[in-house]
This record gives structure tokens, sequence and C-alpha cells, in this order.
């Protein structure tokens, strides 16, 4: 099918990306998922990681999300993140420093008991999809 989708990032702060896309690929919870123009109708909860697209014009686009749910209709893509940045926002030093700051917590949440070890694995995760996205910028 020929035409493109209409994609909308939305957290509950803001609109991150409402834009046709020929193609949106999502980390859906149980593994990404892609959705052209007629795709059947479906909503289903999100992982952390990278949502990738190709804007009307054919180029790549690229946004950090940080789970929620993606709704697919024939038309449009709606996904509601908890949070969500595009690539070109992603603040790499900032990014590294979390990436860090994570990996610390973990190597001392197996010695403290005041640590959570599962809340700390998530922040690892998200810093680890975070910089791995700022990094593809650079390397273009």
């Amino acid at each position: 099918m020929a035409g493109n989708i209409m994609l909308e990032v939305v957290t509950p702060d803001r609109s991150v990306a409402s834009e046709e896309a020929q193609i949106v690929v999502v980390p859906g919870e149980y593994g990404e998922f892609g959705v052209l123009i007629g795709h059947t109708s479906f909503l289903t909860t999100l992982k952390i990681g990278m949502l990738r697209y190709k804007d009307r014009d054919g180029s790549e686009r690229v946004v950090f999300v940080n789970g929620g749910f993606a709704e697919a209709l024939p038309n449009k893509v709606t996904v509601l993140a908890e949070s969500a940045e595009r690539r070109k926002d992603i603040d790499v030093e900032r990014a590294t420093a979390a990436l860090k700051r994570a990996e610390e917590r973990l190597a001392e949440a197996s010695r403290r008991e005041d640590i959570d070890f599962n809340r700390a694995q998530v922040a690892l995760q998200r810093a680890l999809v975070r910089v791995r996205i700022a990094e593809t910028r650079r390397a273009r």
C-alpha cells in the first residue's frame, strides 16, 4: 500500500513528534513491531527502547521512549510514553553520566540492602538506550 501513516508521540508533558511517516518501528514489550499505512488496529505496551521511523521524505528519525503504550490504527500510530526524547535532543554528556551512576548503583546493590536492585536495572537500561541513540547521532 502506498501512502504515509500519521505518527504521534506524546508524554504527560509534551508532544515529542507529530508527523507523517512511511514506516514506524516501535519497541513493543514482546518485541519490535513495524506499522505501515493500513495496519490492523491494536493496542500494546512498550518497553524502554528506540522508536524508529522514516519521515515522509525517507529520512530515518529516532526517538527514545521510556515505556508506555502504543495504539496502531490503519492511518495513525499513537505512542503514549512515560518520557520520550528525539535523538537530536539527547544530551550525550548527561546520558553518559547517568549510565555511569546506574552502573555504580548496580555494583553497590549486591552489597547494600537499601538499594532497590530492580530500579537500578531500569535506570541502567534507560541510560544504555539513550547513550546508544546519542552515539548513532555522532557517527553520522
